[in-house]
């Protein structure tokens, strides 16, 4: 009995701090109410204790087409330097931008087996890698529906690590102390940056009512730019991926203004070649409209009205995703509340989209699930191992 209580008090965080010497000092244990001792403990010296972080094994990685070249390297490069190896499948859309990485692989140096591309549909290829035995990690990118279907192939498989970054309905949420101009600008490029197809895009704008007619006005204005060939550097915006991305986005649009949104500006294709569909800003939107609860993914921004802040905090969390969120203003005070309350992986202050190698990246609920980028991404590569040592004799 003693036994197992000491080994309870050894589990106990000690004022909040691990204690981790083996020095065979004394440490006292407070009750945290009164601050009262409540009785001493001695580290154990016979034992040496340490942890290895070992690779994982083999790391399928299942990339979106949206952006092929990031995501190649995004989910290659912690997998490799923790000393995995990979194998991945880029989308069918793209895959000829992994390949060509394959090559500058191939030409670099690196050990035949270490980096493998194979592409493939994902129902096949995609769905090869999320049942495969050998396969101990699979890390995705994509919409929150394939996103389970990965999670249910891991468990009826080997149990393997899985690393989810999937769909978003990002609240930007504006309030009548912001600057203005800046809170336009960054909710046009937080929505409408890669012609929509990004997955923090901050497609629920909530602006407080006093400023809410302004805000709107100048980002129909805002909205008014080249659409063409991107490669052309007079061009704003390009095409969508594919005609199945245009035929959704134009389906959403209708259903948009079917439901009562005021269409304010665009609203359908643009030209007679190509994907392309004109910059779309809705006003007067509702919370149970299908382009609020819905990811779009594509140029569409819609803007709601919000009168107090437990209103807007409620509604802006009323949403099965929690990718990333915005708060604008010049309230510290606030800021900080909103930073605290947004249940979302990322929440930005007076800016959006504002990212780095260093920072983990992930999602809250239906978004996904552990993180990628930083130190926390890289701890998501390897297995924790704890190795116990029987020191036959103490000597210090």
């Amino acid at each position: 009995m003693a036994f197992v209580l000491m080994t309870a008090i050894h589990l106990i965080f000690v004022n909040n701090e691990w204690h981790d010497s083996v020095s065979g000092k004394k440490f006292q244990i407070f009750n945290p109410a009164n601050e009262e001792e409540i009785c001493q403990i001695e580290e154990d010296g016979n034992f040496f204790t340490f942890t290895r972080h070992e690779p994982i094994g083999v790391c399928g990685q299942i990339i979106p087409w949206n952006f092929p070249l990031v995501m190649f390297v995004w989910k290659i490069a912690p997998a490799l330097c923790c000393g995995n190896t990979v194998v991945v499948k880029p989308a069918e859309q793209t895959p000829l931008t992994a390949l060509y990485m394959g090559s500058l692989i191939k030409e670099a140096g690196f050990p035949p087996g270490v980096v493998n591309i194979v592409p493939g549909f994902g129902p096949t290829a995609g769905a090869a890698i999320s049942y495969h035995m050998g396969v101990d990690k699979v890390a995705f990118t994509g919409s929150t529906q394939v996103g389970k279907l990965i999670k249910e192939a891991a468990g009826k498989s080997n149990l393997k690590r899985v690393t989810l970054e999937l769909g978003g309905k990002s609240p930007n949420i504006i309030f009548a102390d912001a600057d203005l101009d800046t809170a336009v600008e960054f909710a046009h490029i937080g929505l409408f940056y890669h012609q929509g197809q990004c997955c923090i895009a901050g497609s629920r704008i909530f602006v407080e009512e006093p400023i809410y007619d302004e805000f709107v006005r100048r980002s129909i204005e805002r909205a008014k730019y080249t659409l063409g060939n991107p490669l052309l550097p007079s061009v704003q915006q390009g095409s969508q991926i594919d005609k199945e991305q245009f035929q959704k986005i134009l389906e959403l649009i209708e259903s948009g203004e079917k439901e009562g949104a005021k269409l304010e500006c665009g609203g359908g294709p643009w030209g007679d070649k190509g994907y392309l569909i004109q910059p779309t800003v809705f006003s007067n939107v509702t919370d149970d409209m299908r382009i609020t609860k819905e990811e779009i993914f594509g140029p569409v921004q819609q803007i709601m009205k919000f009168k107090t802040v437990d209103e807007v905090i409620k509604r802006a969390n009323n949403t099965t995703y929690g990718l990333a969120a915005a708060v604008f203003t010049k309230d510290t005070d606030k800021a900080l509340t909103f930073a605290a309350a947004l249940q979302a992986g990322t929440v930005w202050v007076n800016c959006y989209s504002a990212m780095s190698a260093q920072c983990p990246f992930g999602g809250f609920k239906m978004s996904g699930n552990e993180r990628e980028m930083g130190e926390y991404g890289l701890h998501k590569y390897t297995e924790v191992k704890t190795v116990t040592i029987k020191i036959p004799q103490k000597n210090s």
